[in-house]
């Protein structure tokens, strides 16, 4: 995964700075993850994947399932990705491009795995105190995972706060070894 942020992030970069220049950040957004989406697919992927597909045909196909959802500036990033033999970096530099975007919006993503389905009390206090933590507005992701067993496991950019009776456990058995 580091590689391909290594590789991505220029790109993503260039990409953000662009988007801001021309307050184009939602629109930028919204185009990447469409484009990301359907790079999820598989059919898709595996005419990404195929060395007989030339750089021209692939482009055309990407760019005519893309066409109502991404404007020209769009198009010609896509275009420079098949290019560069790049395409698959596309999902990568989607999640840093939402990375640089809250960054600079002054909030950050923070995914939030529970036990337990959280009340709307308890989310909205968790919420506050993770913002006093961090020092940011927070967007919630919130997923439930019974293999937890108790607790929450954070994941706030490369920080992991780590609460959960699994979490515990583990490290407690390493530990003992």
């Amino acid at each position: 995964m580091s590689e391909l942020a290594t590789l991505a992030r220029p790109y993503a970069a260039a990409v953000f700075k662009r988007a801001k220049e021309t307050d184009a950040t939602v629109k930028w957004s919204q185009s990447l993850a469409f484009m990301s989406a359907v790079l999820k697919n598989e059919d898709i992927s595996v005419v990404i994947d195929n060395p007989k597909v030339n750089k021209e045909r692939l482009s055309a196909l990407m760019l005519d399932i893309c066409q109502e959802h991404v404007n020209e500036e769009n198009e010609n990033f896509l275009k420079l990705l098949v290019h560069n033999n790049r395409l698959t970096l596309l999902p990568t530099i989607t999640k840093l491009f939402e990375a640089y975007k809250a960054e600079d919006e002054g909030y950050i993503e923070v995914e939030v795995l529970t036990a337990y389905a959280l009340s709307k009390e308890a989310k909205q206090s968790f919420t506050a105190t993770l913002e006093k933590t961090l020092g940011k507005k927070i967007l919630m992701n919130v997923a439930v995972d019974k293999s937890l067993i108790g607790g929450v496991l954070v994941r706030a950019g490369d920080r992991v706060i780590d609460g959960s009776i699994k979490g515990r456990l583990q490290h407690m058995q390493k530990a003992l070894q």
